[in-house]
């Protein structure tokens, strides 16, 4: 029986969860910042109203709910303070104004999360404070609802997409999609059952990576290597992390932890050449080069800090890369070694981009980082620093319900439509009737 472990093997020693996590991706952060803060404090509310029994109990019990709250507004403080000192440096003010807008809801600082959204919403850059959970909170409050309103009218929903195909498996909770197009086939990976599937042009689905085989982490971000059609992937489970290899018929050749203690998510990728893998890691907010030779991960150095980096892709000639994280996307010329913000032009944003992918001089993205899911076109200047043009190709329509990635492949868009990610907390699925097949669809580009 061949070992279900390989040689090559660099493995951090597992730590456990975070308790303070409310969903299985930091991806949705901004369910993150609302859900989870009210969470505690309602927790909290409950316990300190409980009668005092077996032995004081309900008193530790409270007072580990009230370090929790606390710890998580020291958080939201610290990200106060580093958004205000990277304001200077960020080209986007409507995404700082609008993370800075969920982080006071967080404080329970309200008027000031209602001032920053205000000025947010009048830049007029589609930032739509009524899809995001992190901002619910406001809802009572004058002027909420005016904003949303405005927002809706000035942004309707689009609705260009169609789907593809289905996965009949409704417990997948996919997020990364990935083609080889000399086979003409389409990979998707489970944050649930950790494995990775294989899914025709026809639409017809199997495992590629079985559940279990190897005791992979959730599944991430999925690249096809074009030299050999092996895989690399990576995995998380909102903690630790791994970037994973393997090869053309699915067997685990190699797997790596990233460096340095804390959490780490290693997200998405891009292969350059046969000698480099570019790849995010949102929980430690940095970006890594891979050496394919040494195994080793370098930080890149960036203009501004970054927040929760995701999206990552590479210019047909291998010479551009763009990163996209909350406030934006920032192109590194890695012949140069230079790095610039792209400016996203006036009533136009890159706010938190997932999906992000480069074609005929645009940057293609599935767009979070508005409130609205958005699928959006941004045609750039021949510099690729500018957005000269925006083209939104799905919004606010039944067909997209937490989507994540796409993919690429004859002139069509392929994106996984409806993730369900949000239905999937620490593992364990929250409501089985909202479970619901996989839907992957596309767009036509041309």
């Amino acid at each position: 029986m061949e070992d279900a472990r390989p040689a090559q093997i660099t493995l951090r020693k597992r730590e456990p969860l975070l308790p303070l996590r409310s969903t299985a991706r930091l991806r949705t952060l901004d369910v993150v910042l609302g859900t989870n803060m009210s969470r505690k404090i309602l927790l909290l509310c409950a316990l300190l109203s409980v009668v005092p029994q077996q032995g004081g109990s309900a008193q530790q019990s409270s007072a580990t709910a009230a370090a929790q709250v606390s710890e998580d507004a020291a958080r939201a403080r610290a990200e106060i303070e580093r958004i205000e000192g990277a304001l200077p440096r960020i080209t986007d003010r409507g995404a700082a104004l609008f993370l800075l807008a969920k982080e006071y809801v967080r404080l329970g600082e309200f008027p000031k999360a209602l001032s920053s959204l205000k000025e947010c919403i009048a830049l007029d850059e589609g930032f739509d404070p009524g899809d995001s959970p992190a901002l619910q909170t406001l809802q009572s409050y004058p002027g909420f609802r005016e904003m949303v309103e405005q927002v809706r009218r000035r942004y309707p929903p689009v609705h260009l997409a169609r789907v593809a195909f289905t996965i009949p498996e409704k417990d997948l909770f996919p997020e990364g999609l990935a083609v080889d197009p000399d086979k003409h086939v389409f990979y998707t990976g489970s944050m649930h059952r950790k494995k990775i599937i294989m899914i025709t042009q026809a639409g017809e689905a199997s495992d590629f990576v079985k559940p279990d085989l190897y005791g992979l982490l959730g599944l991430g971000g999925i690249k096809v290597d074009p030299a050999d059609h092996g895989l690399w992937a990576a995995s998380d489970n909102d903690r630790d992390s791994e970037l994973l290899h393997f090869d053309a018929q699915g067997k685990l050749l190699e797997r790596f932890s990233p460096p340095g203690e804390g959490q780490h998510v290693l997200n998405d990728m891009v292969l350059h050449g046969s000698q480099e893998i570019y790849v995010t890691d949102t929980l430690a907010h940095q970006v890594y080069r891979f050496d394919r030779k040494a195994h080793t991960f370098t930080p890149m150095a960036f203009p501004r800090p970054l927040f929760y980096p995701n999206g990552i892709a590479l210019s047909d000639d291998a010479n551009l890369l763009y990163v996209a994280d909350l406030l934006g996307v920032i192109l590194v010329d890695l012949g140069k070694n230079t790095a610039h913000e792209v400016n996203p032009g006036r009533h136009n944003t890159l706010a938190g981009i997932d999906g992000l992918y480069w074609y005929k001089n645009s940057l293609l993205g599935v767009q979070y980082g508005t409130g609205s899911f958005r699928v959006v076109r941004w045609r750039l200047s021949s510099d690729g620093l500018r957005v000269i043009s925006t083209q939104v190709l799905e919004y606010r329509t039944p067909l997209v319900s937490f989507p994540t990635t796409g993919a690429v492949s004859g002139g069509n868009f392929y994106f996984i439509a409806n993730t369900g990610i949000a239905d999937l907390q620490d593992d364990k699925i929250v409501d089985p009737k909202k479970l619901e097949p996989v839907h992957i669809a596309v767009v036509p580009l041309n």
